[in-house]
């Protein structure tokens, strides 16, 4: 399929136009990386918009040197939040469809062809694609993206199973029909959690929502585990927010990383109990064993394996704190509006 798709859109038969929206905060190489990446589109029917909030200074010399090449524009506030600089951007955006996207990522030279495809085969509302690693990322950054996107860690829930009910896209690759994200007024105030309380608003809302497997991007994500760890405490955290916002959405695989970490304080206890902390050691190490096994096929490396073991328990651990913390937060200590992330 080319450039030179043709689409209907509201009754009139024309091309399909995305806006690329991402926010952006310091990290200047790596959003250099991501335009750098987005000048090898094969589609080239699409805008691009950075709204960047990075404190006392901007990203603007970067996106100078991407202007002539990208059709790109720079929005700036200092200290501008994560959802506020999606909604600044998405107000001046002049595409049929919002494709937001993390600076973190590289986007393959054929996504937006992959995208447009779809469309053409089906309307879809919201849409989105999985994440991967990139043969440039180091062993911390596969191990990281193998812990956040593998059937043993997240469940797949993270784009790459498509039978999992309704498919709530996430903010690193997330699309939007134009009138559809300004029918829900767009990102809420969450500071966390964001782009799934607007995957679930719109579909509340009644728009159609699919997986494309194969519009995937390249997801850099955290480069240790300390960042890694506090990240998805947050994530961890927020999914109580989501909880009291959106009734009936709280999962067992959101529940499984405090179950994880609540069964390894258990071993404390289980130190004047041999016959339980034996078995309660074999359960851990056969899951670590598994890990290993998987990860190491899975990146063709039995580095990148053992480190993976140590992301899915940074993973794993850290979200549990989070959301165990949270949850006594808003329930144990009666604070409605929970942790301030």
């Amino acid at each position: 399929m080319s450039e030179h798709l043709l689409v209907f859109h509201e009754g009139k038969r024309e091309r399909i136009k995305f806006s690329l929206i991402s926010p952006t905060f310091r990290r200047p190489d790596e959003v250099a990386e991501f335009l750098d990446s987005l000048q090898n589109q094969s589609y080239t029917d699409f805008e691009v918009i950075l709204a960047d909030g990075t404190p006392h200074t901007s990203l603007a010399d970067i996106a100078r040197k991407h202007r002539g090449k990208l059709d790109l524009t720079f929005l700036y506030e200092s200290g501008l939040p994560v959802s506020a600089a999606r909604n600044a951007a998405a107000a001046v955006a002049r595409g049929h469809y919002f494709v937001f996207l993390d600076s973190d990522c590289l986007i393959p030279p054929d996504y937006l062809n992959i995208v447009s495809e779809q469309l053409l085969l089906e309307e879809l509302h919201l849409f989105g694609g999985p994440d991967a690693a990139h043969p440039s990322f180091t062993p911390v950054q596969r191990a990281i993206s193998y812990s956040m996107t593998g059937l043993l860690t997240t469940g797949g829930i993270r784009g790459k199973k498509t039978r999992l009910g309704v498919f709530h896209p996430r903010g690193f690759n997330m699309g939007v029909q134009r009138d559809w994200f300004q029918s829900v007024g767009g990102y809420s105030t969450l500071k966390c959690g964001e782009d799934i309380d607007l995957s679930m608003r719109l579909i509340a809302a009644g728009a159609k929502s699919a997986l494309i497997p194969k519009a995937k991007v390249f997801h850099k994500r955290r480069t240790d585990f300390n960042a890694f760890y506090r990240q998805v405490y947050r994530f961890g955290a927020a999914r109580i927010h989501l909880h009291l916002a959106h009734k009936g959405q709280l999962k067992p695989t959101h529940v499984f990383p405090a179950a994880f970490l609540l069964f390894h304080l258990a071993l404390i206890p289980a130190l004047f109990l041999p016959k339980v902390l034996l078995f309660m050691l074999l359960m851990s190490g056969t899951y670590s064993i598994l890990l290993l096994l998987h990860a190491s096929i899975q990146e063709r490396s039995l580095f990148v394996g053992l480190l993976s073991v140590r992301a899915a328990y940074t993973q794993l651990m850290g979200y549990g704190s989070g959301f165990l913390h949270n949850a006594w937060v808003v329930y144990v200590r009666n604070r409605p509006e929970g942790l301030d992330l």
